[in-house]
């Protein structure tokens, strides 16, 4: 469930909103564009003029976490992000928590990882709140549960995809708080619109069962249809057996074949599917693989 990228593109974007009410953010600008070593540029130079310029130690740490403009460096993009966060950088102390909890740039350290994550945390730094969440969710403490619901509500805030898939698990399940269909249903709309295809996979299948939302087959196969062609293996398979019933689809087995074929391909065999479509003809099989290699891009 983690996004390490997340760390970066969140965390930068609040920096840059940070320095914003004293003018523009060349810097953060140049990165936004993808002109990274004007970024560089800009961000040494604002060091140059503010050596307690954190929101600049964290582009720059940034920078070289990702080897844009610069060479790859997880160890100086460290050294970087620990000088931010001892100026209190709440992005640089989610940086270093996800460095330390991976063993990036330093050595792994799950216990200084979540210590960076609990003082970015405190700052409301949405993309820590998450990753502390997700600590948090593997405990069996009640009051963990109920912590990491709160903290996933701030990243969910924040249109973190992940968060928001993830806080509609837990009132799926009713974990650390009170299981409600409808807002998990709600959060996990959230999380599609936002792109994640575990996300429309779960709306989707609420869809289905009208569990927590108005029924309607077509939309979930819809969702299901989104997901399935990011390779979301679950989502190929179930619009698979919608194609192959012609539930909330126009009955389709050829189209049927090819998501299952692809499903397969990930490890999801299905022998309701296998009998559902035994009776293609040789040349309809042949049609549903050429639609497998269309959707792999192969020539």
């Amino acid at each position: 469930m983690r996004a390490p990228w997340l760390l970066g593109v969140l965390g930068l974007a609040a920096s840059a909103s940070a320095a914003s009410a004293a003018g523009p953010d060349l810097a953060y600008g140049a990165y936004q564009r993808g002109l990274y070593q004007t970024a560089f540029r800009q961000a040494t130079l604002r060091l140059e003029k503010d050596k307690a310029d954190a929101a600049a130690m964290t582009l720059l740490g940034e920078l070289y976490n990702q080897g844009l403009g610069v060479t790859l460096d997880p160890k100086k993009a460290a050294e970087w992000y620990r000088l931010a966060a001892a100026r209190g950088d709440a992005n640089a102390l989610a940086s270093l928590g996800m460095m330390a909890l991976d063993g990036r740039g330093m050595d792994k350290n799950p216990a200084q990882a979540r210590a960076w994550f609990e003082e970015a945390a405190a700052k409301r730094q949405p993309v820590a709140c998450y990753n502390l969440a997700l600590l948090l969710i593997s405990s069996t403490a009640e009051s963990d549960g109920r912590r990491a619901v709160e903290l996933l509500r701030i990243a969910a805030n924040a249109e973190i995809p992940d968060a928001q898939h993830a806080l509609g698990v837990l009132y799926l399940k009713g974990r650390g708080v009170d299981r409600d269909a409808s807002e998990a249903a709600h959060w996990f709309e959230r999380a599609a619109k936002n792109g994640s295809s575990v996300g429309e996979v779960e709306y989707a299948i609420l869809l289905f069962n009208g569990e927590g939302v108005a029924t309607s087959e077509s939309q979930a196969a819809r969702y299901f249809r989104r997901a399935a062609a990011k390779g979301n293996a679950i989502a190929q398979n179930r619009l698979a057996r919608l194609l192959a019933a012609g539930r909330g689809v126009p009955q389709d087995k050829i189209d049927a074949a090819a998501w299952h074929i692809l499903a397969a391909t990930q490890g999801l065999s299905d022998s309701w599917l296998d009998n559902a479509l035994k009776e293609l003809t040789p040349d309809e099989r042949k049609r549903a693989e050429r639609l497998v290699a269309e959707r792999l891009g192969v020539k």
